[in-house]
């Protein structure tokens, strides 16, 4: 066959996967971008065990979800500072280089939980202290991960990736809580959270192999007459007066606030599956829930990509998030609670590709690592403020109060917020979006 009849034969493909309802995978042709979606994929798995392990070890010790709660401020402050300065670092060294030192980090911190829980240690404080340092590791990693992928694949690829992204890390985070969940009905929570700490430093090792293949990916040469990026506090000014012009941008950040704060409920989870669904195996059901609707929801994602009015999207898929999750609060049978957390995760899904893809098509390059360290305080701080918000408010009221409260306040707000400030409601993406840069990634 000839070589144009072969690049016919590969248009039409790729024709047919643009347009079909099932996951787009064309992505995945790319090596650097396969290799790093792989080591992504395997160690969410892993973390997934920790993240479940955590507060139930903190409930066992204290008996209190307001405790339980803390660890969302835990791993708060240390990204809003680490945050920010990765990714502002992130546009001045190579991206590879600080993705695997800011990794080292987090693997640190988990090897610590281990060792504690080795040692049976019952300490709130040195749960709340290892939580900040992983959380310090993550805030710097994160936005490296995110400002490299528009370097791996070309634009019009970016929704994909992402969408590639989120279902795969949202599958670890089905496995990773169900396999949790199945250890601590099995044996003693201490024996429980052990293994679970072990599985994840285990796992990471994966993620460094696939963080230590990739390319080298230094910064882009500044454009002529732009100031030369800072890693300092004039780099991470650069980048925040860069957002403040973006209406459409800074209305994202602030929906997603919304979702997370008022509505996520997993700071309550241990002690509603005690008191309400049966006993402590029932946790890893409620942890992963979520995440199997967004699973399922990337499954049959190949319409988001086709969508033009991605900021109407967003402030609907918000919206359902809301109000699933607020019908999940009032539910008493365990399989309703989960199906209406499914839901929710659905439209996360939809809400986390929408906004993770409008800001990696507006940032330059030169821009890509210090936005990206934004939203990654936003992303990752709104769930952790939502803990301390779900445990202060059911130790103030009730279970019920804080978990379908918080769903139907979120979904009221962002109806409010996208009346009142209609400019993400008009957003469209680029008809054709430029390539800021040459990508990386060679087809296999």
């Amino acid at each position: 066959m000839s070589q144009e009849a072969v690049e016919a034969v590969e248009e039409i493909v790729e024709e047919r996967e643009r347009k079909s309802w099932l996951m787009d995978l064309r992505p995945l042709r790319l090596v650097a971008y396969r290799r790093m979606w792989v080591g992504n994929g395997v160690s969410f798995f892993g973390f997934q065990f920790t993240a479940v392990a955590v507060p139930v070890q903190m409930f066992a010790i204290t008996h209190s979800s307001a405790w339980v709660g803390l660890l969302g401020i835990a791993g708060l402050i240390p990204l809003l500072i680490f945050g920010l300065w990765g990714g502002a670092a992130a546009d001045v060294v190579d991206r590879r280089k600080l993705l695997l030192v800011s990794s080292t980090l987090a693997w640190l911190s988990t090897v610590g939980l281990l060792v504690q829980a080795v040692l049976g240690v019952r300490s709130g404080y040195l749960l709340l202290g290892l939580t900040a340092l992983q959380s310090a590791g993550f805030a710097v990693s994160s936005p490296t991960r995110q400002a490299i992928i528009p370097r791996l694949v070309p634009a019009r690829l970016v929704p994909a990736a992402n969408t590639l992204n989120y279902t795969t890390s949202t599958a670890g985070g089905v496995v990773g809580p169900l396999a949790a969940g199945l250890i601590f009905g099995l044996v003693s929570t201490g024996a429980g959270v052990t293994v679970a700490y072990l599985v994840d430093a285990a796992l990471f090792s994966i993620s460094f192999w696939a963080t230590w293949k990739l390319p080298s990916i230094p910064p882009v040469e500044h454009e002529p007459g732009a100031p030369r990026p800072s890693a300092g506090l004039r780099g991470i000014g650069d980048g925040l007066r860069f957002l403040v012009t973006q209406p459409v941008l800074l209305l994202s950040f602030a929906v997603d606030i919304i979702a997370m704060v008022f509505a996520m409920p997993r700071a309550l989870f241990p002690e509603v599956a005690a008191d309400r669904f049966g006993g402590p195996s029932v946790v890893g059901w409620l942890f992963s829930a979520i995440a199997i609707g967004s699973v399922v929801g990337g499954l049959f994602s190949g319409w988001i990509g086709r969508v033009k009015r991605q900021g109407v999207a967003l402030v609907v898929a918000v919206v359902c998030w809301g109000v699933a999750i607020g019908l999940s609060g009032l539910a008493h049978q365990l399989w309703l609670a989960l199906l209406l957390l499914g839901v929710g995760g659905a439209a996360d899904l939809v809400s986390a590709v929408y906004r993770q893809s409008m800001l990696q098509v507006f940032a330059p390059d030169r821009m890509r690592g210090r936005l990206q360290g934004v939203f990654t305080v936003v992303v990752a701080g709104g769930p952790r403020l939502g803990d301390l918000r779900a445990g202060a408010t059911a130790s103030v009221s009730s279970i019920t109060v804080s978990w379908a409260g918080g769903g139907f306040a979120a979904a009221g707000l962002a109806i409010v917020l996208a009346a009142v400030f209609p400019a993400l409601v008009h957003y469209r993406p680029p008809r054709s979006p430029s390539e800021k840069t040459q990508t990386i990634g060679s087809e296999s």
